[in-house]
């Protein structure tokens, strides 16, 4: 697969703490030169990300991140401002310990509540897969597709693991047909970006890549 074909799928990220507006500017214009999907972004940034980049590439936010923990009605605030500052994409993360708990119902209403208050934009639900039995995957997927979210993610980049390929591979297989897949945490290379996408990965939630292409054009 050629390169730019793997950079159109990747939302490019920059989420650290300490990043500021000069930090995504850097993103959003590499982004924007190199062809990825989106760039994913601090929601504080969203407005000022939209104003500069004017249309010219999505921008995708985080709720909910890292840990999930918010309650359903500050989740589907946060989705609703960021959309309302220009967010095109949502990057939600589900409550982890309610689907350890088999409250499956909360959990479905929760992401259908994020997906209405998001007026028709693209929500992902992160389902941090590291922190998951296969058990708990499987019911994720359903949950997920039950609420009628676009795409379901594998992992916030901020827990114990990433991406794997045996989970990529897993959600593809128990995801409704119009869910799609994000890989996100962990991708380092194109040779594994392309392995993901062959798996059934449609979205990549990584700085790496485009970071490798500078290199390159640098070097």
């Amino acid at each position: 697969m050629d390169k730019k074909d793997i950079l159109a799928r990747v939302d490019h990220t920059l989420l650290a703490t300490t990043a500021g507006w000069k930090d995504i500017r850097q993103v959003l214009d590499d982004a924007m030169k190199y062809g990825a999907a989106s760039a994913c972004i601090p929601a504080a940034y969203v407005r000022q990300a939209a104003e500069y980049v004017n249309g010219r590439l999505p921008i995708c936010t985080v709720i909910g991140f890292p840990n999930g923990y918010s309650t359903a009605a500050v989740k589907t605030f946060e989705a609703a401002s960021a959309v309302q500052d220009g967010a095109d994409e949502i990057d939600m993360v589900l409550n982890i310990g309610f689907l350890k708990e088999h409250r499956d119902a909360e959990v479905q209403e929760e992401i259908m509540m994020v997906h209405e208050s998001c007026r028709g934009k693209l929500v992902k639900v992160i389902i941090e897969t590291c922190l998951l039995t296969e058990e708990e995957k499987i019911r994720a997927c359903e949950l997920v597709t039950k609420a009628g979210a676009e795409y379901i993610k594998t992992s916030t980049g901020f827990s114990t693991g990433g991406a794997t390929f045996e989970d990529v591979a897993l959600l593809r297989r128990h995801v409704g047909a119009n869910v799609k897949v994000k890989a996100a945490g962990g991708i380092a290379s194109f040779a594994d970006a392309e392995r993901f996408i062959e798996l059934g990965a449609d979205r990549l939630g990584t700085s790496r890549l485009v970071k490798l292409m500078k290199q390159n054009k640098e070097g």
